[in-house]
């Protein structure tokens, strides 16, 4: 089941005075904006603003996906004690809203999160927008908006998987509670798997945390192939090239170190050949079988592929321009943008976490796939992507806990090839 992020905010100039309101529905696992709303209402108290607000990011919402789960996150404390049923809604001026509110989705696809007001700037500029639309006697005009964060590096809204952690963590605890308590207790449906608690602690990469071990992803980007030396774009659109002589050894070199080290359970590879030439060394090194994932493919670099750098900034600069200026902008030719590529990876990860949970996985893959995962487990801005080096062969490492966070443990580990 889909999930999406609602932040709304609403504010009046005077409560009650000339009022707007601001909601934008983001995609949980990129941080990328999905829609955005916004509305001068005339005048209104803070509240009925917060409120009408909230109504038009769940029909947003709603528009995109009426079956998604949708996690509201709000800085209004009413709004959000009220509609998780905590508050009783005193304010007969409130209870139409909040019956509105709670008609535009099933409840059970609903939940609400308080956040601070720095942490919901997007929302609050988009309601200053209306709000200044209004005193112009004009209407907010998409167009015109400049509210989306997307390269605002003084944000204090952390965009990536780690902005749900700290609702992941009441999830898991309250289920873990429950266990330990002999009461029966079903998670909230938009609780994914891998945040339930692991059973027992591991050692090496497995090592124990507070609540327990946690799923360890062992991330190896597979060895050089002939295009590798040459810096060229190698994706999943162009050739399938094998592994070259010195990508072998490499392969044989990391099977050593991971076997050494002997704590890794399970292999799962990319289906390219240069990852499952070296799965198979590896996997044959520690006796396990492969598994193979889709969503652990290489991006797609559409025209590109096979180009160095140098090569696609002669033949389509400005398509270059705009791919390192966005993670939404697509190669040329039809390619994966590394938005696409972040949803795919974050649906591969949150796939084997429900398999593996509290083991330790080796995957094998290639360079966006291992940065996205730790972009994503860092909770780190979309253009981090560009201003992280991966080797071929090298190691990484990610550990996710049952509290719904997750911590980087090592990147780009290049030792085993000394």
């Amino acid at each position: 089941m889909r999930e999406l992020v609602v932040e709304a905010d609403g504010g009046s100039r005077g409560n009650p005075g000339p009022a707007g309101y601001g909601a934008v529905v983001l995609d949980p696992a990129t941080g990328e904006t999905l829609a955005e709303t916004a509305e001068f209402i005339g005048v209104a108290t803070n509240n009925v603003a917060e409120y009408k607000g909230l109504v038009a990011g769940l029909r947003a919402a709603r528009e995109l996906d009426p079956d998604a789960v949708v996690r509201v996150r709000m800085d209004s404390k009413l709004v959000v004690e009220q509609m998780s049923g905590r508050w009783k809604i005193k304010h007969p001026g409130m209870r139409p809203l909040a019956a509105e509110a709670a008609s535009v989705l099933p409840p059970s696809q609903v939940t609400y999160e308080w956040i601070p007001r720095e942490r919901n700037k997007h929302a609050d500029r988009l309601a200053n927008e209306a709000m200044d639309a209004g005193r112009r006697g004009r209407q907010w005009e998409p167009s015109r908006s400049t509210a989306d964060l997307a390269g605002d590096t003084g944000a204090a809204r952390v965009v990536g998987d780690a902005a749900a952690g700290a609702a992941r963590a009441r999830a898991a605890l309250a289920s873990a509670a429950a266990a330990s308590s002999g009461t029966a207790a079903a998670a909230p449906s938009s609780v994914p798997a891998s945040a339930a608690p692991a059973a027992a602690s591991g050692t090496g990469w497995g090592a124990s945390a507070d609540l327990g071990a946690p799923t360890t992803f062992v991330l190896l980007r597979h060895g050089e192939t002939a295009l590798t030396p040459q810096k060229r774009f190698s994706g999943s659109g162009g050739g399938d090239p094998e592994l070259s002589e010195a990508g072998r050894r490499q392969a044989e070199a990391a099977a050593a170190a991971l076997a050494a080290r002997g704590t890794v359970q399970a292999v799962v590879s990319s289906p390219l050949r240069r990852c499952r030439e070296t799965a198979g060394t590896v996997a044959a090194r520690l006796g396990l079988p492969v598994e193979v994932d889709e969503g652990l493919r290489e991006t797609d670099f559409g025209a590109w592929e096979g180009l160095t750098f140098a090569e696609v900034r002669e033949r389509h600069p400005q398509d270059l321009d705009a791919w390192l200026a966005s993670t939404k902008a697509a190669p040329t030719g039809g390619g994966e943008s590394f938005a696409a590529v972040a949803r795919r990876v974050a649906a591969a990860r949150d796939r084997l976490l429900a398999a593996h949970q509290g083991r330790t996985v080796l995957l094998v893959t290639h360079v966006t796939p291992i940065k996205t995962l730790a972009r994503l487990a860092l909770g780190a801005p979309p253009e981090s992507l560009f201003r992280m080096e991966l080797s071929a062969a090298s190691l990484s490492a990610l550990a996710y806990y049952a509290d719904g966070n997750a911590s980087l443990r090592l990147l780009n580990d290049t030792s085993h090839l000394r």
